[in-house]
């Protein structure tokens, strides 16, 4: 704790002084560029005080799940879980993914595959994959194709288990996966739980960077969140819910890009919990081009926007549901205002460096942001099964990586606000699980 206060002062000063430096540099400074100036010092200290508050809640949440005492339940009380996996044209990702479910230590679970509608021997595979031990199962189903959330909505109707696992195709779990994360409906208030999710085929720059985006921008946050139990999104990777909770609200639905998330939502709203699980973790496959990078990331801004959009009503709801009214507000900085504030910040400092030829600005402005991914990315690796050679990337992590994935975010807003046509964009599998 006291390591992270220290970090947050340290920050906190370079902050400061980077704005100090604007604020006297030798140039005429208009009306304007002293409002630029005020943006930079406010912008520089919430991304401080948002590391510092992620960092705090992620060790509080740590701190609090070793202090917890663990309910053990024998194999016969333990409830029985239903594993969906949704596909379409999986062939080359389905056998790994399957051979890691079936080797769950979890007791008695049934493994679900819905193939929907492929073109390839995607249900030939996993029909040639049958079998009923009594304890596990797998059983494959096919139905004509409508997309992912039909797909998982006609698995929840063949489920046996009053919990659901949901898993993409292309993904490998390890396997205490279902074991971590069934304990916690031992809650009746808990909705759902989210898993880690690794990329696997690391083999170039983009999946390197994108296994640290992983760790430090996504698993770091739902971390933080769970602390109040308010993760915002279940990955499509690997989530877990109560059934009957999923059911009572309709199930999923199709009208966004972001089944996932606005599912997630429709249970907070409900009133449900939904807790994070470190060490459940999802292996999966993660776009090797920046085209198909720039893809996903396009279907995930316009599907986070799609999802606050049907639920805006719930923005201004502080009185009658503060934990929804503040999961949305919190989405909605991350989604618009972050990516286009960062985009300005940096063109700002850029141009004031020029005009005044003050070099020296740029390197406290990299040095505030480089502080920060690296400190976040030495304890994110600590705490997880990632490798520590992923903390070298953090030095050019934000300056080269997050630059491009908000640029595209803005891109995907504009498109999303004009109402321009986006299909799902579906990435092609390398087979690498």
């Amino acid at each position: 704790m006291i390591k992270i206060l220290a970090l947050f002062i340290i920050l906190l000063s370079l902050s400061i002084l980077s704005v100090y430096q604007l604020n006297h540099l030798p140039v005429n400074q208009n009306i304007y560029v002293r409002l630029g100036v005020i943006f930079i010092l406010i912008f520089s200290l919430i991304v401080v005080a948002r590391y510092f508050l992620l960092l705090l809640f992620s060790l509080l949440n740590l701190y609090k799940n070793v202090k917890k005492e663990p309910i053990i339940l024998s194999d016969v009380e333990k409830p029985m879980v239903s594993v969906l996996v949704p596909c379409y044209n999986e062939e080359k990702v389905l056998k790994a993914s399957l051979e890691s479910l079936i080797n769950q230590t979890y007791p008695k679970y049934e493994i679900i595959v819905i193939d929907d509608g492929s073109s390839d021997d995607t249900f030939l595979l996993a029909k040639n994959m049958e079998f009923d031990n009594g304890n596990v199962s797998l059983r494959a189903f096919t139905k004509q194709n409508a997309g992912k959330a039909h797909a998982l909505n006609f698995g929840i109707e063949k489920a046996r288990g009053e919990l659901f696992l949901a898993v993409d195709a292309d993904s490998k779990l390890s396997e205490d996966a279902i074991e971590l994360m069934a304990d916690y409906f031992q809650d009746p208030k808990i909705g759902a739980v989210a898993g880690s999710v690794y990329v696997t085929n690391t083999d170039n720059l983009w999946t390197k960077l994108q296994a640290l985006e992983y760790v430090q921008g996504l698993n770091l946050v739902r971390n933080g969140q769970a602390l109040f139990k308010l993760v915002n999104i279940i990955p499509g990777p690997i989530g877990m819910f109560r059934k009957d909770a999923v059911k009572s609200i309709g199930k999923y639905t199709d009208d966004t890009y972001a089944e996932d998330c606005d599912l997630t939502l429709r249970l907070i709203e409900k009133g449900y919990k939904i807790d994070y699980e470190i060490d459940a973790i999802s292996y999966t496959e993660a776009p090797e081009s920046l085209l198909d990078l720039l893809k996903q990331r396009y279907r995930w801004t316009r599907g986070i926007l799609q999802s606050i959009l049907k639920h805006k009503k719930k923005l201004f709801a502080f009185h009658s549901n503060f934990a929804m009214s503040m999961v949305l507000w919190y989405m909605l900085f991350e989604a618009i205002f972050w990516p286009i504030a960062s985009i300005f910040a940096n063109i700002f400092i850029i141009y004031m460096s020029l005009i005044s030829g003050f070099g020296e600005m740029l390197i406290y402005w990299w040095i505030i942001f480089t502080i920060l991914d690296v400190s976040a990315s030495i304890y994110c690796v600590s705490v997880t099964k990632e490798r520590m050679q992923l903390v070298l990337y953090s030095i050019y992590y934000r300056i080269f990586f997050i630059n491009i994935i908000n640029i595209a975010k803005v891109l995907a807003t504009f498109e999303e606000f004009f109402g321009i046509e986006m299909n799902w964009g579906k990435l092609e599998r390398k087979g690498k699980i």
